[in-house]
């Protein structure tokens, strides 16, 4: 499967980089869901919001984030947070 280059960045950090097969996260328009070949966008994150992003294999790892933007380009995917903190397993449910 097609994969995306992913960073997660917080105002003092990188937080999380690396390649993911989809990325989801809630802006102020509603979630979104960015897969491969996804067309460029910016949104503003909603706030409080999390992102989620799943790695091939099935796993997946989760931010809660405050504040910031996702930017999609044919790159891949980056999202700027004011501040990004990792949500155990539990809870990214």
């Amino acid at each position: 499967m097609a994969q995306l280059h992913v960073e997660l960045v917080a105002v003092e950090e990188k937080v999380w980089s690396g390649e993911a097969e989809m990325v989801v996260a809630r802006t102020t328009e509603g979630e979104l869901g960015v897969l491969p070949g996804h067309a460029p966008l910016l949104g503003q994150l909603a706030e409080p919001g999390q992102v989620r992003i799943k790695l091939p294999g099935g796993e997946q790892v989760s931010y809660e984030v405050a504040g910031g933007f996702l930017s999609v380009t044919g790159e891949g995917v980056t999202v700027l947070a004011e501040s990004a903190t990792p949500v155990s397993a539990a809870q990214s449910r």
